[in-house]
């Protein structure tokens, strides 16, 4: 992601686990085609 996005124009995503939306990281940002749950604990009881 380039410098300058602001956080409401950030990509987001639906968690197929919990149904809650959830927002681009800086830490997914290599992986973010992967992501599917916003969480550790929505991916184990998913």
């Amino acid at each position: 992601m380039p410098q300058g996005i602001k956080k409401i124009n950030l990509p987001s995503k639906i968690c197929p686990s919990c149904n809650r939306s959830f927002s681009w990281r800086k830490k997914w940002e290599k992986v973010w085609d992967q992501v599917k749950y916003c969480s550790n604990k929505c991916k184990k009881t998913r």
